[in-house]
């Protein structure tokens, strides 16, 4: 079955634009354990605008799901943050410097050499990599290529084209996941997955591993209440497709 990791990044958004501690990054996410998330996803930034390394350290020994860290690797902090937590997952985003969200995945060919080293450096300290890429064969040819041990679709090109032509927008992250799978690949997916149009994606390809979502879950929520939410997101991964 799909895991759900519940990215509680918003809800540090929220906390900083404040100080203090309201709300209570750490509680929220037992809390949404208890409620049933798979896992809890972060992406700290270098500026700490969300997610602070602090709460990485205040999260780890506290949570008993699956803790999966993103952010990017070319940062030596990230990297140090990392091997010092030990989470269970460390997703590679090539985000550049400031950026305000992941909009891309990595070029693996280009960048074999880097993702080569950073991927054996993180899988010799017992920590699981997964990589984001783009529904690109020749990407997720590249991803096998650096010994990955799982892929992360980037969906947002999914979500946008969703409302006009939902095969044509499953058809590419189809392809790709058939790759993934030939090549022995683990496979992620998130960015823009929400509760119109994740049950369509979970059906096609049914061998999906997990799903990271963040903004439309904490969105949702705002009006169905978290527990709901999460119980309502964990239902488009099993239920069958009535689209």
């Amino acid at each position: 079955m799909t895991k759900l990791s519940v990215n509680i990044n918003k809800i540090a958004t929220l906390r900083n634009s404040r100080g203090g501690n309201n709300p209570d990054l750490v509680k929220i996410a037992l809390d949404a354990e208890s409620f049933g998330a798979d896992g809890i996803t972060v992406h700290p930034r270098p500026d700490e605008r969300h997610i602070r390394y602090q709460d990485v350290h205040d999260l780890k020994p506290l949570l008993t799901t699956e803790f999966n860290i993103e952010g990017n690797s070319r940062e030596q902090k990230f990297i140090d943050l990392v091997l010092d937590t030990k989470p269970d997952q460390v997703t590679l985003v090539p985000d550049a410097t400031g950026q305000l969200t992941s909009d891309h995945g990595w070029d693996t060919l280009q960048h074999k050499d880097y993702l080569s080293g950073i991927i054996r450096t993180f899988k010799k300290a017992g920590i699981r990599v997964s990589i984001f890429v783009d529904p690109d064969i020749r990407m997720v040819e590249g991803a096998a290529a650096v010994k990955t041990d799982r892929i992360e679709l980037y969906t947002e090109a999914y979500a946008r084209n969703f409302p006009v032509n939902k095969e044509s927008a499953i058809a590419p992250y189809v392809k790709a996941a058939e790759k993934a799978k030939e090549l022995g690949l683990g496979l992620n997916a998130g960015h823009d997955l929400d509760l119109k149009n994740l049950n369509y994606f979970s059906q096609q390809i049914p061998w999906l591993d997990e799903v990271s979502i963040g903004h439309a879950l904490i969105c949702d929520a705002l009006y169905l209440g978290l527990e709901n939410t999460i119980q309502l997101y964990k239902r488009q991964l099993t239920m069958r497709s009535s689209l």
